[in-house]
C-alpha cells in the first residue's frame, strides 16, 4: 500500500461524504454534490481556502433579552462578573453555530480548531472568566493551521491555560508542576513512545516547572483585559539554569533576569521538547487518529505516522500544521475502504451532521435571536446529554474517547444511547419551535412527494416506486453502502411489513388522491424512523 502517496481517483459521492465527515462536522447533500468529481488536492485546497471566509466572524453577543446589552457584542465591555457562566455559555453557541453554519463554504477549521481544543483542554467550568475563554478559543481557532511550535509558546502564556493548570500560581518559592507535567505528557513529546519507553522523567517535570514560574494572569475581574491578560514577573521566576535529563540530551537552558526573560525561557523550553524524537510522531499519530482511524497498528506507525512525523519536523516545514493536514487528507491511506465507516461519531459529528445533512438552517443572530438561542440550546445540550460538552471536558485528557482503549466507541453506552434516540426523533417527529414558522425536522412526505412527477396526475403518471423511495433515503446517509439483501429486508420487512410491494403503489396513489390518508404515511414513517434508528450508532 502507498500510505501516504497522494490520491489521485476523482472523488466519487462516497469518497466526497468521506471527506466532508471527517474534515468538518457534517455535510449537506449539496456539499457532498460540489465536492464530487473534485481530485482529493482539490477538494483539501478548497476546504483550507474557505478557512479564510469565516476566521474572523462577528464575535458573539448577548442573548438576554432582559439585558440592557441585549444582542450587542459584549466581551469589550466592563465585565459583568454577576453573569459569568451565563456569558460563557454564548461563547460555546456562538462557537456552536460556526460549525453548524459553514456558510454554504465547508472548512476545515472548525473540527481543526475543536482537535487543539481536545488537545490543549481548557474548561470554562474551571476558569470561569468569559472574556479569557474567547481569548482561548480565539487563539485556537486563528493558530490551529499555522505553526504548532507558536501555538505551543502562545498556548502556555495564555490567561486560561495559567488559570486552568494552576500556572498562575506558579512562582519560584512554590514551585506548581502541573503545566510542566502536562506540557510534555499531553501536548509535546507524550508520556510514552510507541514502544511503551518513558519520553521523560520526574527531574524533567521539575525543571520544566522553573522554567515556567513568574507568569501572571492580571485581570482583576473588573474593566477590559488587556490583549494578552498576562504579564511576567521577573521577581517570582526562578532565575538559575535549569538542567533537563538524557531524554532531552542533557539540555541545559540558560536563567534569565530580564523582562524579557519569560519570554526568553519559554521558546527555549519549546524549542527543546520539540526537538525530541517522539514529539512530532505524538501529534501525527493523535490527528491519525482524529481523522483516519482510532487504531495505530505497528504497520501504520511504520508507513504513515514516523513519515508523516518527519516531514512535519523536517527543516522545510518546520511544524507547520497545514501541510501535515493536507497530506494527511490527501493521502491514501485516508481515502483506503478499511478507514471509511472506521469510528464512531461523537456527539458533535452525530448531532450537527443531523442539523446540516437534513438542512436546518441556524437563524439568524441578529434578527432572530431568540430562535438562534433555541437552537444553539438544542445542540449544546443535546451533547452534553450525550457527554461531549465543548469548551469544558472532565479531565485534561479531554473527552475520554478520544484517549481510552476502544476510542470511539466510548461514545455509545446505555445513557447516550437513549439520548441519541430522543434527539433522532426530533428529526423523525419535527415537534421543536424554533420560531414561528420553523419547526426542527424533516417532513418525510414532502420530501417523498418531491420524487413524484406530476403528484396531481394519478392517472396519467406512474407511482414512485418504493424502491426509488429507500435509495433516496439513504443516499449519502450512511459511510458503508447497504447490501441488495440489506435494502430489501428494509422494503419487505420495514416498510411494507411484509405485504407485497404492489401494496406500496396502491397506498401511494391514495395518498395522491386523498392526502389525508394514512397508508402511505404509515409506510414512510416506518422506514425513515427505522433508518434513523440506525443512524443512532452512525460509524463515519
Amino acid at each position: 500500500m502507498p500510505y501516504l502517496d497522494t490520491y489521485t481517483t476523482p472523488l466519487t459521492a462516497k469518497t466526497a461524504a468521506h471527506l466532508l465527515r471527517r474534515a468538518t462536522f457534517g455535510p449537506t447533500q449539496q456539499e457532498i454534490t460540489n465536492f464530487k468529481g473534485l481530485t482529493a488536492t482539490q477538494a483539501v485546497d478548497l476546504l483550507i481556502s474557505n478557512v479564510s471566509l469565516t476566521i474572523s466572524p462577528p464575535p458573539p453577543v448577548d442573548l438576554n433579552p432582559g439585558s440592557a446589552t441585549y444582542r450587542q457584542p459584549y466581551l469589550e465591555l466592563p465585565h459583568m462578573r454577576e453573569r459569568e457562566f451565563e456569558m460563557g455559555y454564548m461563547v460555546r453557541y456562538w462557537w456552536i453555530a460556526l460549525m453548524c453554519q459553514q456558510n454554504n463554504a465547508p472548512s476545515v477549521l472548525e473540527k481543526l480548531a475543536a482537535f487543539w481544543q481536545n488537545h490543549f483542554v481548557v474548561a470554562h467550568s474551571t476558569i470561569g472568566e468569559y472574556r479569557l475563554l474567547f481569548q482561548y478559543l480565539d487563539l485556537l481557532r486563528k493558530g490551529c493551521l499555522g505553526s504548532f511550535r507558536n501555538m505551543t509558546v502562545d498556548m502556555t502564556k495564555n490567561a486560561g491555560m495559567l488559570l486552568y493548570q494552576s500556572g498562575n500560581e506558579n512562582e519560584k518559592d512554590h514551585p506548581n508542576e502541573n503545566y510542566a507535567r502536562e506540557l510534555q505528557e499531553l501536548f509535546t513529546v507524550g508520556q510514552k513512545d510507541f514502544a511503551g519507553n518513558a519520553n521523560y522523567t520526574e527531574d524533567d517535570v521539575k525543571a520544566a516547572s522553573k522554567v515556567l514560574t513568574g507568569w501572571q494572569v492580571n485581570t482583576n475581574w473588573v474593566g477590559t483585559p488587556p490583549a494578552n491578560g498576562v504579564t511576567f514577573s521577573v521577581s517570582r521566576h526562578d532565575t538559575s539554569n535549569k538542567t533537563f535529563s538524557a531524554k532531552y540530551n542533557n539540555t541545559v537552558i540558560q536563567g534569565r533576569s530580564t523582562p524579557d526573560g519569560g519570554d526568553a525561557e519559554v521558546a527555549d523550553l519549546v524549542n527543546m521538547l520539540l526537538a525530541h524524537p517522539e514529539s512530532p510522531k505524538f501529534i501525527c499519530r493523535k490527528l491519525y487518529r482524529w481523522y483516519v482511524n482510532t487504531d495505530v497498528t505497528q504497520d501504520i506507525e511504520n508507513n504513515v505516522i514516523i513519515p508523516l512525523a518527519n516531514f512535519f519536523a523536517s527543516p522545510q516545514n518546520d511544524f507547520q500544521i497545514q501541510p501535515v493536514l493536507k497530506k494527511l487528507l490527501t493521502s491514501q491511506i485516508f481515502y483506503d475502504n478499511a478507514n471509511i465507516g472506521s469510528m464512531m461519531k461523537a456527539p458533535s459529528e452525530f448531532l450537527i451532521g443531523a442539523l446540516r445533512f437534513f438542512n436546518q438552517p441556524v437563524p439568524d443572530v441578529t434578527t432572530q435571536t431568540q430562535g438562534y438561542k433555541k437552537y444553539m440550546e438544542f445542540v449544546h445540550w443535546g451533547m452534553v446529554a450525550m457527554q461531549m460538552a465543548f469548551l469544558d471536558q472532565p479531565a485534561v485528557f479531554g473527552f475520554p474517547p478520544y484517549y481510552q482503549i476502544g476510542y470511539s466507541k466510548n461514545w455509545i453506552n446505555g445513557a447516550t444511547l437513549m439520548h441519541r434516540s430522543s434527539h433522532m426523533d426530533v428529526f423523525i417527529y419535527p415537534n421543536i419551535e424554533i420560531y414561528p414558522g420553523y419547526i426542527l425536522g424533516v417532513d418525510i412526505l414532502a420530501w417523498v412527494r418531491t420524487l413524484q412527477p406530476n403528484f396531481s396526475d394519478v392517472a396519467g403518471t406512474p407511482a414512485v416506486a418504493c424502491e426509488v423511495v429507500l435509495d433516496a433515503l439513504i443516499e449519502n446517509l450512511y459511510a458503508v453502502d447497504l447490501s441488495q439483501s440489506q435494502k430489501d429486508y428494509l422494503i419487505d420487512t420495514i416498510m411494507l411489513e411484509g405485504r407485497n410491494r404492489s401494496y406500496w403503489i396502491t397506498f401511494w396513489n391514495w395518498y395522491r388522491e386523498d392526502q389525508t390518508n394514512g397508508a402511505a404515511l404509515h409506510c414512510c414513517y416506518n422506514i425513515f424512523t427505522y433508518l434513523l434508528k440506525m443512524a443512532e450508532y452512525n460509524i463515519f
